[in-house]
């Protein structure tokens, strides 16, 4: 199966597909970081800093021959001799997730708006390449309307979408990477498009409604021909400490691989470019713990307490806006409303001999303006990962995840390896897009496995 992936990223979405036996012929990344990452891992080794620049210097259909074009799609379609060997080549599938805030059918009457111009550039593409199978993945927000008079920028995209070309019969979806096997809620919609030719030859249609992915125990009814099937039965579902047990930054003595990551390696692993013996032996990459100020680290332990003794942690930030003398009250109340709660902790080891006083005052002295930091249950499956490393605290040890702990909840293997800084500053986030970014900005590839193996049923 033949496909390209629009809008690349780093490459979660591309990885799944490809391990379903897909063949890549065109991945499009305007950024240089992520792009850079997905060469690396799907397509060849990228990481001579000096070979990335003279790659870089490359003319697209240059870029083109390589299989990854670092530039915006706009360009892509701009350049006939790229694009006429891309019709010849008779694609099976395009994938991608093009930004739809602004997606509107109304929305070439506002050429002003940027947001517009992205949803387009994919269905041109579509227009213009008539693959058979199209799969569009983009954050619930999509589906939420922006004013009461207007449908939402998901619904619209699946009109527009049907009457492309021969004509797309669509299926709505909204798939949840934790129904896959990934150790994390990550819901995202979905719109499954076949081309109408093909499913009246296969008698397959549209179930026109959003179809919802669960547990296989929880399913009701058949899932549809244009939906990735779960996997996953809800007893069986991967939780935080399957995914990161084994990488504890502290610990005296290495621990043993889980059944998930053991699973999650042989499953990927193949497909990686360079996992060559050497690399694969290193399982190291990108597991660097960030270095935190004592204020900070102290402030993670608070976290940890809270979350233990089932008091919110948003605490923290409701106290930074009261009086001391309330803000003491406060903690008071909230320590003795959850005291055998607390009494338990301290017995764990948890503040361990530190008398309740003192435990509010450190409380006191961690709350904070920030938005509120979450900790991870870790005996549950992760939130969903976002591209800032600070949101989430680690259950076990007081600080941030690392890149690695982060890509294991989302489904990459051990071997692959994010190229490009850790992180970056604020004032560099619009153009920059760091490890921690490429790693948010994903699809499972857990999700995009399913994805591609619904391909494959389908068009075989």
């Amino acid at each position: 199966m033949k496909y390209v992936d629009l809008f690349s990223g780093c490459g979660g979405l591309s990885l799944g597909v490809e391990t379903s036996g897909a063949d890549l012929v065109l991945a499009v990344e305007k950024s240089d970081q992520a792009a850079r990452t997905f060469r690396h891992n799907l397509v060849a080794d990228a990481s001579s800093d000096i070979l990335w620049q003279d790659y870089l210097k490359m003319t697209l259909p240059e870029q083109a021959a390589q299989k990854v074009v670092v530039d915006e799609v706009q360009s892509l379609l701009s350049n006939e001799q790229v694009m006429s060997g891309l019709r010849d080549q008779k694609l099976d599938f395009v994938v991608g997730g093009p930004p739809c805030q602004g997606f509107s059918l109304a929305g070439l009457r506002r050429p002003d708006d940027v947001r517009n111009q992205l949803p387009y550039q994919f269905l041109e593409f579509v227009e213009k390449t008539q693959p058979k199978m199209v799969v569009i993945e983009n954050v619930l927000g999509m589906g939420q309307s922006f004013s009461k008079d207007a449908e939402s920028s998901f619904a619209q995209l699946q009109v527009a979408l049907s009457q492309l070309g021969p004509g797309y019969e669509v299926q709505a979806v909204r798939a949840d990477a934790v129904h896959y096997g990934a150790p994390q809620h990550r819901p995202r919609l979905l719109i499954v498009g076949l081309d109408k030719r093909i499913a009246r030859n296969k008698k397959i249609s549209s179930s026109n409604s959003l179809w919802k992915s669960n547990y296989t125990d929880f399913l009701d009814g058949e899932v549809p021909k244009l939906a990735p099937e779960p996997i996953v039965a809800y007893q069986n579902r991967s939780l935080v400490s399957d995914a990161v047990s084994d990488l504890l930054l502290q610990s005296a003595s290495k621990q043993e691989s889980t059944s998930y990551v053991k699973d999650l390696n042989e499953t990927f692993d193949s497909t990686i470019v360079s996992s060559a013996p050497e690399r694969l032996s290193k399982r190291s990459f990108n597991h660097f713990g960030r270095k935190h100020r004592q204020p900070t680290i102290d402030r993670f332990r608070i976290y940890q307490f809270l979350k233990q003794v089932g008091i919110s942690e948003r605490l923290l930030r409701q106290i930074a806006d009261m009086t001391d003398d309330v803000a003491r009250i406060f903690v008071d109340s909230e320590l003795q409303l959850n005291a055998s709660a607390v009494e338990k902790a301290q017995g764990n080891g948890m503040f361990s001999g530190v008398p309740l006083f003192a435990i509010r005052d450190k409380i006191l002295e961690s709350s904070t303006r920030k938005h509120s930091q979450k900790v991870l249950a870790w005996d549950e499956p992760a939130r969903t990962v976002v591209t800032l490393p600070d949101d989430y605290v680690h259950p076990k040890e007081p600080r941030v995840f690392t890149v690695r702990e982060l890509a294991r909840f989302q489904g990459f293997p051990d071997s692959f390896e994010y190229l490009g800084p850790e992180t970056t500053g604020a004032h560099r986030r619009k153009f920059e897009v760091p490890q921690y970014s490429q790693v948010g900005n994903a699809v499972s590839p857990w999700l995009g496995l399913a994805i591609g193996k619904m391909i494959r049923r389908v068009l075989d």
